[in-house]
């Protein structure tokens, strides 16, 4: 890949590639080890890609074969998603609360959640990058908004 592409690659998709990795890991400081290794890859990648769709495809499947890998080191800690979440731009307190709960699921709801309204991807190029059936990231889908449904109604949160 020449430098030009690479570079209007990793502007294009850094954002997505680390929220990825931050859904997966919840901690930044490792999202940021994950999205640098994912860049890398591709830096050091000699293959084609057809299209923007294909190249983003692509990113997701390496960053969370890389979270993945990285889950089995010792050492890896989860940070305080609320401190976090403090840091971020959010433009309400409304929508910091949304991502805390958001982050509270368990990964299997979590990451198609976040890989399919965040990201934009259909349910199908979820179920391509998570290697599990489109119906199987359906039923996530439905039981994650389920569950986050009751948290937030546990938590006395109106929309």
């Amino acid at each position: 890949m020449d430098e030009q592409r690479f570079r209007g690659a990793v502007e294009c998709n850094r954002d997505m590639v680390f929220r990825v990795a931050y859904t997966y890991l919840r901690d930044a400081a490792d999202a940021d080890d994950v999205t640098q290794n994912v860049f890398y890859k591709l830096l050091t990648s000699d293959k084609g890609f057809e299209t923007d769709a294909h190249l983003r495809s692509w990113l997701v499947r390496v960053t969370v074969n890389e979270c993945r890998s990285l889950f089995r080191r010792p050492w890896r800690h989860v940070e305080d998603i609320e401190s976090y979440a403090n840091q971020l731009q959010m433009p309400s307190e409304g929508h910091v609360h949304v991502f805390t709960t958001l982050m509270r699921l368990p990964e299997r709801y979590r990451v198609p959640l976040v890989l399919h309204y965040y990201g934009g991807f259909s349910t199908d190029e979820v179920a391509e990058m998570l290697r599990v059936p489109g119906a199987t990231v359906r039923t996530r889908l439905a039981r994650g908004r389920a569950r986050l449904k009751m948290m937030l109604e546990g938590d006395g949160y109106d929309q």
